[in-house]
């Protein structure tokens, strides 16, 4: 099928059948949408699964793409019939109805709002394929995962896993590197000299740097030799499997540990950190978050700044409390 716009745009594509009149059809409503929006500026309607499609391609390089494509397919239900300029507020209040309806959590459901949104905002913004998108808001009530382990539990998990696994989380610990960053990381990328590392597969797509403290560079030091690219190694070879495996949840169990997944010792070295007096700034560098927002939910565990106010009350030493009961008597006395 090939045809000229009236833009004096020339195309040349498949019409996915083999039915001429369907092609025909096809090609008219081609020229006709091409015609409106040449001629009166009417842009042409696209459909969620155009923009899905699209979407994908973008997101492709995702190491989360998985997830992207599994939200894709759980919201096909939904607006997997509609035109993007159909998906007003009151079909987002559906999906939100709908999802909550099979049991999930606030926090799956946001999942599926945000790429909605991320989605819709692409088709506005960058596509210019809609004017408008609906306003959408996060479901409230959704519980802040807070999982992490005190030294004495860590030290339990290090001892009853196998060397290879111990020498992960012994690296995690130590500097809050996500689990594909750890077996990523290449020693080309590491200056033991210089005590830092250079990560460029990084969660957010931005390579940074890690400084390596003196527990990462013991570790990385009994790494040395077991492999010419790769720093952590199993048997010879590059770890290229999800690290939760059954030696993770064996370790666990040695350990009498539960509810905790590998990224929670990321959550682990930033309480610690937090606890030890890291100010939010430094934890946000440290870790590689690109705004406060993460950052802050680990605010709680740091109290060293509220000692002195904390003490003003101490049993003992009175400090400027007034004994307003005691205080209005008086005054009543004086007054008879």
């Amino acid at each position: 099928m090939a045809t000229t716009l009236p833009n004096g745009k020339r195309i040349r594509q498949s019409a996915g059948t083999e039915n001429r009149q369907d092609a025909e059809a096809l090609l008219a409503k081609i020229r006709l949408e091409a015609f409106r929006e040449h001629h009166f500026g009417i842009k042409p309607q696209r459909s969620w699964q155009e923009a899905v499609i699209r979407y994908l391609a973008i997101k492709a390089t995702l190491r989360s793409f998985d997830d992207v494509q599994r939200i894709c397919r759980k919201l096909d239900p939904f607006l997997g019939h509609l035109l993007l300029d159909q998906i007003t507020g009151d079909v987002i209040w559906s999906v939100i109805q709908g999802v909550l309806a099979k049991g999930n959590k606030p926090a799956t459901v946001n999942r599926y709002l945000a790429l909605i949104r991320s989605l819709l905002r692409m088709a506005r913004d960058e596509w210019q394929w809609i004017e408008t998108m609906p306003k959408i808001r996060f479901l409230t009530g959704e519980t802040e995962r807070d999982r992490w382990l005190t030294r004495e539990e860590a030290n339990r998990l290090i001892v009853v896993s196998p060397p290879h696994l111990a020498a992960l989380i012994r690296f995690a610990l130590a500097t809050g590197c996500r689990a594909r960053e750890i077996t990523g990381l290449e020693w080309n990328r590491v200056d033991l000299q210089r005590k830092t590392a250079w990560l460029n597969q990084t969660k957010n797509g931005t390579p940074r740097g890690v400084p390596l403290n003196y527990d990462a560079i013991a570790v990385l030091e009994e790494q040395l030799g077991k492999h010419e690219q790769f720093c952590f190694t199993y048997q010879g070879k590059p770890i290229l499997w999800e690290i939760t495996n059954s030696a993770w949840h064996t370790a666990l169990a040695k350990a009498g540990l539960k509810d905790f997944r590998f990224h929670d010792l990321r959550h682990t070295w930033a309480s610690w950190h937090r606890q030890a007096g890291t100010s939010c700034d430094e934890l946000k560098d440290l870790g590689g978050w690109k705004s406060r927002i993460m950052v802050d939910r680990y605010a709680k565990y740091a109290t060293e700044h509220l000692r002195i106010a904390a003490a003003r009350i101490e049993d003992g030493r009175g400090g400027n409390v007034v004994n307003l009961s005691r205080f209005s008597h008086v005054q009543k006395e004086k007054r008879s």
